[in-house]
């Protein structure tokens, strides 16, 4: 790691985020975000108090959390925090850290959720519980079920319903559907759809994330098979369901939702132009 020049916010801020920019896309964002959450304050006093002289204590914490970002562990680990939909989310190795891509997700279903009607509503693998604290934060008159079978994963989705001040939610500790007597007007999901094979778990802080979260059998296809199969069990006449997957996968999940007797079918795509989430209804 490179020595860092002098003890001031500006100079610590360029030596680090000249050492990030080997691990990192955004190395100067990454040095910022780390400084940011050991003196506690927003990125705006950073370019307010470039001259700020930092105490040993702070600089000590800030080149430990640097080398372990160095090492490749995600920011949102280092700090146990992401914003998603606007909302501050606390994250932790128990749980995916919420991406942009699946804001997607929440997107289009908040298409089909009517403001102000008491929707039921289901978000299976909750993990963080962004998906399901996003709706809930959108459509206060619903409800909606959070879903996650990792007890420290659905903790964390307990500690963001709280900390963020949403009520309509409510949290189950099971496997996708299994044990639930509810219909649900909307479910949704982001499941494992990553082949065990794949490259991409050994790049961008994977490793640090929970397998179960990421991997499926059956080439990344088994966690969508079986939500496929068991939401048309609990949808109501005419209800949806969507998924987020893997930027290869639109036509094979089109495939299984067809064979499962799903109607209206349709794909979308991400930022970068990658089949990212699906639809259908029963």
């Amino acid at each position: 790691m490179a020595d860092l020049p002098t003890t001031c916010i500006k100079d610590l801020l360029l030596g680090s985020a000249g050492s990030l920019g080997t691990v990192s896309e955004s190395p100067r964002l990454d040095a910022e975000l780390l400084l940011c959450h050991i003196i506690n304050k927003p990125r705006s006093h950073l370019y307010a108090w470039p001259e700020q002289l930092l105490d040993d204590i702070h600089i000590r914490q800030f080149e430990q959390l640097l080398l372990r970002r160095l090492q490749g562990e995600p920011i949102a680990h280092l700090t146990a925090k992401r914003e998603f939909w606007s909302l501050m989310l606390k994250v932790s190795a128990a749980t995916l850290i919420p991406r942009p891509e699946t804001e997607q997700l929440v997107e289009q279903a908040l298409t089909h959720i009517p403001p102000g009607q008491q929707w039921q509503v289901a978000d299976l693998g909750t993990g963080s519980g962004a998906i399901a604290l996003a709706i809930a934060h959108e459509r206060p008159a619903s409800t909606v079920t959070a879903i996650e079978q990792c007890p420290a994963a659905l903790q964390v989705a307990r500690d963001n319903a709280v900390q963020i001040g949403v009520d309509n939610i409510h949290f189950y500790q099971g496997d996708w559907l299994e044990g639930l007597s509810t219909d649900f007007d909307i479910i949704v999901s982001n499941p494992p759809y990553i082949r065990a094979d794949d490259p991409h778990l050994q790049q961008d802080g994977l490793p640090y994330e929970p397998s179960t979260a990421l991997v499926a059998d059956n080439h990344g296809m088994a966690a969508i098979e079986h939500i496929c199969q068991q939401a048309r069990q609990h949808l109501k006449p005419g209800g949806w369901l969507l998924m987020e997957h893997g930027y290869d996968q639109g036509p094979r999940v089109k495939s299984c939702l067809q064979r499962y007797g799903y109607h209206d079918i349709e794909t979308f795509k991400d930022l970068s132009g990658n089949d990212r989430v699906s639809q259908a209804h029963i």
